[in-house]
């Protein structure tokens, strides 16, 4: 007896499963998986996106900071003292 119980209440499970699927997605079960997947998609750019910016940030602060370019040379600071000093071509 308890196993038609156990039956009886697993398959009262599975219609309210599937009541609940029907009423929440109606017909459209094939749209509801490209939905999901294009909404994981859309995080999965936005993440990229907040990555970016964090590494852009991150070494725009560090050139400021240290002062000094990835290449070795100093970073002139451009203050309002004048103008900056351009080569001249001439001879």
């Amino acid at each position: 007896m308890p196993y038609l119980d156990s039956q009886l209440l697993e398959s009262v499970s599975e219609r309210r499963r599937r009541l609940r699927g029907a009423l929440l997605f109606g017909a459209q079960r094939q749209r509801r998986s490209v939905d999901e997947r294009v909404g994981k998609v859309f995080a999965g750019v936005v993440i990229a996106a907040v990555v970016c910016a964090g590494c852009v940030g991150w070494s725009f602060v560090t050139h400021r900071v240290v002062g000094k370019t990835p290449y070795g040379g100093s970073v002139q600071p451009s203050g309002g003292s004048g103008s900056p000093s351009v080569p001249s071509l001439t001879r």
